[in-house]
């Protein structure tokens, strides 16, 4: 860059950002300036970006940004010459009118430059295109990056009165922005956006700050002055990594070796709500912890947005964090202002648990039948019979009459919380309150725990249920699920799957293959369908068929994440296996075989084999030793009869690495049948009896995997 390079502050100045939106607004204000600046030659690839964002701004410091862009030499294909000259060299018509277009004349043709293009020579102008200055390029980057923020919700809103725009205008934004500052180190560039000139002055802090407005003295003094004269941390991150130190700091004055309740998302949306962070310790009646304390957690995070403070054993303590906006000499108005307002939530949730303990879990059992669940696949009472049937069956195969009898009374009570008071407020404890209500009426561990853990895996990483009730009622429970919405072609499309389909087939996966359960995709898939022969409309096509695709792509997909080459995951799933949890075996087999010195040859004589069984659909895999004339075929055939039937025993032990480098003995011998051996002898018999000696290696090569996935 030939202009001087000075550091670069942008600043947005608005009314209060939506708080779980900031972070991302920040983030991509800066980086869409940045790029923006750089596409422009203003600014380098390498400079150093710094986003900040709190409630009341977004801002964004670039080193190293230029006053001007450099010129630029630019190229312009004007026509073929034989468009552009006539016979005689002078200049037709149509290169006259090309070139008045980019301001010249018919001096400019000498200087033309004459190059190929294509198959034909053409002309091209040539010109020096002057570089943006930093005003130019930061007025189109500053719109840029503003038209393309992550908005959740555009407002629209009359600009001040006083504003130089003509008539009633209005504008859209995330929030009313009052404040623009543009400094190019010291100086202010001249930039418009939202209805505002840039300028040097900001605000800080609506109560705290030492100055009003504060008057920017560069650039650099961005974050320094805001946190000195406007009392805010402007820094996401800084102000994010001092919360953090405040609530550790605070858990330890609050004594009793207590720690904060961890939760990233809780911490992100403190940031976003506070400028200048201060963490009070407050506390609550121990009475209330009588509740559960998921119960009180949730309506301490969500509602208040406090942290709870855990002990030792990860109980919940009558303590809890603030992190207060302001910091008075004396904070105790502040304390008792949020103990009070905290108080009626713990009493509220109090109340709800209290009052539905009077009612048994079975009594709201008849309560579903009058909980829409989905309009063609009927209530939630429905819904609990069909998952009730389906967990039955699970559990025969698995463990018998008492599974079987567990399974079914978890399933009937698994989605009875739904109808209580607790769950109607806070919908997050599903699950959760149905495990403390299943207790509390005497219930088992077991019945109570798979009610709580017929929702597990939530999400990627979680936990599966805790026992085998459990398992099979998840099982049962996302079954019903996939197999109803695929029934009634209510399939996920692109980013869209409303139901959780996707999440759904994974958990159905895992407990799979995690817990090794003798159970086949096909029968699961096919036993469930059967649940919905009375629902209007089900295609048990869809429910089965096209469900066991999908199953079997979300398992691609997530072995192809864990590491294993797409490959291996394509010949491991083609033959489509059925008992999931051997899949992790039948990868590590083909894994084993793919490193062996034959494993390619193998691959591609399969899938040559297999290219040539599909032209002969008449072959079956019966081989007359009478017909084998050629040595080839004999010492084939041979072979085969000696490692086959190991190769076989070996599969049908769950010996899958063993059968596949036993079967790796063949390459010599089917490398000499396709040097020495004319499969499409002209005679028929011959013909069929060297297709059946290939069909026959065709099917047990591939019992473990497909291998001509393999070939390369």
């Amino acid at each position: 860059m030939t202009s001087v390079q000075k550091n670069l502050l942008v600043e947005l100045f608005v009314e209060e950002l939506p708080p779980k939106a900031l972070k991302k607004l920040g983030d991509a204000f800066a980086s869409g300036l940045r790029d923006q600046l750089v596409a422009q030659g203003l600014a380098e690839p390498a400079g150093v970006l710094t986003a900040y964002a709190s409630p009341r701004r977004l801002a964004a410091h670039l080193t190293h940004v230029a006053e001007r862009a450099a010129d630029k030499a630019v190229s312009q294909k004007l026509m073929p010459v034989s468009v552009g000259l006539d016979a005689s060299g002078q200049p037709t018509p149509a290169l006259l009118k090309r070139l008045a277009a980019l301001g010249a004349d018919a001096s400019a043709v000498p200087g033309l430059k004459r190059a190929m293009d294509g198959k034909a020579e053409a002309l091209f102008h040539e010109s020096t295109a002057k570089g943006a200055t930093l005003a130019e390029g930061l007025q189109k980057a500053l719109a840029e990056a503003i038209a393309r923020l992550p908005i959740p919700k555009v407002m629209s809103y009359q600009l001040e009165s006083g504003c130089e725009l003509p008539g009633w205008s209005s504008v859209s934004f995330v929030r009313p922005a009052h404040g623009l500052v543009a400094l190019h180190g010291d100086a202010v560039v001249p930039v418009e956006a939202l209805g505002l000139h840039a300028g040097r002055e900001t605000h800080g802090h609506r109560f705290e700050a030492a100055v009003d407005p504060v008057v920017l003295r560069d650039s650099n003094s961005y974050a320094l002055q805001m946190q000195d004269e406007g009392a805010v941390i402007a820094s996401f991150e800084a102000r994010r990594t001092e919360i953090a130190r405040q609530l550790a700091a605070a858990a330890v004055r609050a004594g009793g070796g207590t720690v904060p309740i961890q939760d990233d998302a809780l911490l992100d949306e403190v940031t976003a709500l506070v400028e200048r962070p201060n963490v009070l310790v407050c506390s609550f009646e121990r009475e209330f912890l009588e509740v559960p304390q998921e119960c009180l957690i949730l309506t301490m995070k969500a509602n208040q947005k406090y942290f709870p403070l855990l002990d030792a054993s990860n109980k919940l303590t009558n303590k809890f964090l603030v992190v207060s906006n302001i910091s008075p000499e004396d904070a105790s108005a502040v304390v008792g202002g949020n103990e009070r307002v905290v108080r009626p939530r713990l009493a509220d949730a109090k109340f709800f648990f209290d009052q539905d303990r009077k009612k048994s879990l079975a009594s709201r059992v008849e309560s579903l039948g009058k909980v829409v669940y989905h309009n063609k696949l009927g209530t939630q009472g429905e819904r609990v019979e069909r998952v009730m049937r389906i967990a039955r069956g699970i559990a025969e195969k698995l463990g018998g009459a008492t599974l079987a009898a567990h399974a079914t009374q978890a399933a009937q009570l698994a989605k009875a919380d739904l109808v209580t008071d607790m769950v109607g407020e806070f919908p997050e404890l599903q699950g959760t309150m149905g495990r403390y209500y299943a207790l509390h009426d005497g219930l088992s561990a077991e019945v109570a725990d798979a009610i709580e853990d017929h929702y597990k895996p939530r999400f990627a990483g979680d936990e599966l249920p805790r026992h085998t009730v459990g398992i099979v009622v998840a099982l049962a429970d996302k079954l019903e699920t996939l197999v109803g919405m695929f029934g009634i072609g209510n399939l996920p499309t692109g980013d869209r799957d409303p139901f959780a389909l996707r999440r759904h087939a994974l958990g159905v996966i895992r407990m799979l293959i995690e817990k090794d359960l003798s159970l086949e995709l096909d029968a699961l898939l096919q036993d469930a369908a059967a649940q919905f022969k009375d629902v209007d409309g089900f295609d048990s096509g869809k429910a089965t068929v096209e469900l066991q695709d999908f199953i079997l792509d979300r398992l691609a997909g997530s072995l192809r994440e864990q590491g294993a080459s797409a490959q291996e995951v394509d010949a491991v799933l083609a033959p489509r296996p059925q008992r999931l949890g051997e899949v992790p075996k039948l990868l590590a087999a083909v894994r084993a075989f793919a490193a062996l010195p034959a494993a390619a040859a193998l691959a591609a004589a399969n899938k040559r084999i297999g290219n040539i069984l599909k032209k002969a659909p008449e072959a079956d895999a019966h081989v007359s030793e009478l017909l084998l004339h050629e040595p080839a075929e004999k010492a084939l055939h041979a072979a085969m009869a000696q490692v086959v039937p190991a190769a076989n025993a070996q599969f049908d032990a769950g010996d899958y690495t063993a059968s596949l480098q036993t079967l790796a003995a063949l390459r010599e011998p089917v490398d000499a049948f396709f040097d020495g051996v004319m499969v499409n002898a002209e005679q028929a018999d011959l013909r069929l009896n060297r297709l059946g000696l290939l069909m026959s290696l065709h099917v047990a090569m591939n019992r473990v995997a497909q291998l001509e996935r393999l070939a390369a």
